[in-house]
């Protein structure tokens, strides 16, 4: 399966390849190993063949990747993109990212990325409304510890 993430203006910034593991009516888990070289992020190393396990919505504005190690199967986090709702066909999932960004490692503390780019940007207040009620959304699930599926 394609999956194509676009930048928010709708222009195609990123396409990959993942394998569908489960489609329901509302959202596509897809599994997909990191495809670029060893990158430090925040406290962890994202590693080339590192497991995504990624959950794209139709009905929610983010969407949620499960990272585990290549070399031990150990979960590192979780990196939640604020996106518009995802359009889900039998052969492709693609996505508009809106910038802001929620990582929250294995121990579940949260960090929220990119609200310096977000700022800088012409966003029209409704649309900005949408995209903090999306993190907040995220982050009531994780400190509930029961992101949604």
């Amino acid at each position: 399966m394609k999956i194509i993430k676009k930048n928010h203006k709708d222009e195609v910034a990123w396409e990959y390849e993942g394998k569908l593991i489960r489609r329901e009516e509302n959202y596509a888990i897809v599994e997909a190993l990191f495809n670029r070289d060893d990158l430090p992020f925040q406290e962890i190393v994202l590693k080339r063949n590192d497991r995504f396990v990624e959950t794209f919505y139709t009905d929610k504005w983010f969407n949620i990747f499960e990272i585990y190690d290549r070399d031990d199967g150990k979960i590192k986090g979780w990196y939640c993109n604020i996106t518009k709702p995802a359009e889900i066909s039998e052969n492709e999932i693609a996505y508009s990212d809106l910038i802001l960004d929620l990582w929250v490692n294995a121990e579940g503390k949260q960090v929220v990325l990119d609200e310096d780019e977000l700022n800088e940007l012409n966003v029209d207040d409704d649309l900005k409304k949408k995209i903090y009620a999306s993190l907040y959304e995220l982050q009531d699930y994780f400190k509930s510890k029961n992101p949604p599926h």
